[in-house]
């Protein structure tokens, strides 16, 4: 269902034992189209980190948001001027208004675990 979408992961990490880093991992492993967007910069296994959305060279269709509430509202908005038809709030990853404001811009908006959820874990 993901194979030929492009997948953006918002908090994406270095760090292995944060899941921005078994999320981007783990869908790189499983060979699918993937971006990690950390404003600090960085790179997992040679593939950089784009500190935003916008500055991605494609576009992309989902969003997974790994990043804490008070961060959500303006990758959302982030979502809303890229572009993005699918937005994951991960469990802790949580904000209604952030929420709201998905729906409200037509983007489907779903609170549950990528990974879980789509058979990846």
């Amino acid at each position: 269902m993901y194979q030929n979408k492009v997948i953006a992961v918002f908090g994406a990490s270095q760090d292995p034992a944060k899941y921005g880093y078994k999320i981007f991992s783990t869908l790189r492993a499983l060979s699918m189209q993937v971006y990690g967007i950390n404003p600090k910069g960085g790179e997992v296994e040679g593939q950089p980190f784009f500190t935003n959305l916008a500055a991605l060279p494609v576009a992309a269709d989902v969003a997974v948001l790994v990043i804490p509430p008070v961060a959500l509202v303006q990758a959302v908005e982030q979502c809303i001027q890229g572009g993005v038809k699918e937005i994951w709030f991960q469990p802790g990853a949580r904000s209604p208004e952030a929420f709201e404001r998905a729906q409200h811009a037509g983007i489907k908006a779903i609170n549950g675990c990528f990974m879980a959820e789509n058979g990846f874990w």
